[in-house]
């Protein structure tokens, strides 16, 4: 049974907060919005998500410099931007990226072996060695990307052309050294997999088998961006359903499940308990997304509820997919930009059918929430389509 539903059923039986293990790991589990206030607004200036020890690890077993989300602190090195194409949207995915997409498949899988396993059967059992060389492979696949970068840098340079770009100045200023740039690059593009490609891909596969959904969301889109043109940011604000089918797709779906904080400075208090500090708390996003207290019928797809009018009122910490604070994600404007204009398009071109097989998909955790099975979807062209 994957780790989110366990925190589901965790909190229908210990209630609002409970202590697990996990490794060696002591959890305290938060499972209620009302008590995530409490604990989120008691952040400091620099909150920690937790130590991220396994993946230093590998870090300081290579002798490679620590990145964005291995780093204590925020490094401003997190806008990055790397200014190029690994391929993704080709017919024919490149080699190279299938493998780094792989890799941090692998690399997510063998960590939770590695967090629960004892170190001694780091020897014995394969789980170890196939962590370090995934994010070995991760590492190799950013330096790459980084190496092209400064040849097409130098040629510019060369030439006389000015050059451009936050990545480009960044290694044009000696600000960190190449090292730091690639184990940054690294860490950055491996928080692009896994994300708003599956949050798209869900959204899909709701609509499809909810034609009704489907076609209201098609109207809406129609009314607002005219038949001879693309969807754009300016359309966005103007289409309620669409951002509805995200945010309730983002609900079923969060794509971190769970999350964490350590309080490393100060004790906590949470209702009638104390928590000494270097408490480690899991913040259980899908078990709180996923309550009925909040959102009837919480396994339902039912954009509605997030409409004005519609649904019942829910708390504003039951479902924060992009977490909050300093530590919320710093790629979310340029991620809910990318999914609204991407589904927007995709339904303005096509009217999308389930799998003909009848295929059932579920979710499994693998760190991040993911499809247990490929999402097939038929997708038929809508005439007169720009």
């Amino acid at each position: 049974m994957c780790q989110p539903v366990l925190g589901l059923m965790s909190r229908r039986i210990y209630g609002p907060i409970w202590k697990s293990t996990f490794g060696h790991y002591e959890n305290i589990n938060i499972g209620s919005p009302v008590v995530l206030e409490q604990l989120l607004r008691q952040e400091g200036k620099y909150p920690m998500r937790s130590d991220m020890a396994l993946w230093k690890e590998h870090r300081d077993t290579r002798r490679l410099p620590y990145g964005p989300f291995t780093e204590p602190f925020p490094t401003g090195i997190s806008y990055i931007l790397f200014e190029t194409r690994i391929g993704c949207l080709k017919q024919q995915v490149p080699a190279e990226t299938q493998r780094f997409i792989d890799s941090i498949n692998l690399m997510f899988k063998n960590s939770i072996f590695a967090t629960v396993l004892p170190r001694w059967s780091r020897k014995v059992l394969p789980f170890w060695d196939r962590y370090l060389d995934s994010w070995d492979t991760i590492f190799a696949f950013g330096k790459t990307l980084i190496d092209r970068k400064m040849e097409e840098l130098e040629g510019q340079v060369e030439r006389g052309k000015e050059v451009s770009g936050y990545l480009s100045y960044l290694l044009a200023s000696g600000r960190l050294s190449l090292d730091e740039v690639y184990g940054s690059v690294a860490e950055l593009l491996l928080a692009g997999v896994d994300t708003t490609s599956n949050t798209l891909s869900w959204a899909l596969y709701h609509l499809s088998r909810d034609p009704g959904i489907q076609e209201t969301l098609y109207q809406e889109l129609k009314a607002v961006v005219p038949a001879d043109r693309y969807p754009g940011a300016e359309d966005i604000p103007k289409m309620p359903m669409l951002r509805a089918v995200i945010k309730e797709t983002l609900r079923v779906y969060p794509v971190v499940p769970t999350n964490a904080r350590v309080f490393y400075e100060k004790d906590i208090v949470i209702g009638d308990y104390l928590f000494p500090k270097n408490t480690l708390f899991v913040l259980a996003h899908y078990a709180m997304s996923h309550d009925e207290t909040y959102f009837p019928e919480p396994e339902r797809f039912l954009p509605q509820r997030w409409l004005r009018g519609h649904g019942s009122p829910h708390h504003p910490f039951s479902s924060i997919p992009f977490g909050y604070g300093v530590r919320a994600c710093v790629g979310r404007r340029i991620a809910e930009l990318e999914v609204h204009l991407a589904l927007a398009r995709i339904i303005q071109a096509f009217e999308v059918r389930p799998d003909p097989r009848g295929v059932e998909v579920t979710s499994v955790s693998r760190i991040v929430l993911v499809a247990d099975k490929p999402i097939n979807l038929e997708f038929i062209a809508r005439p007169g389509a720009p």
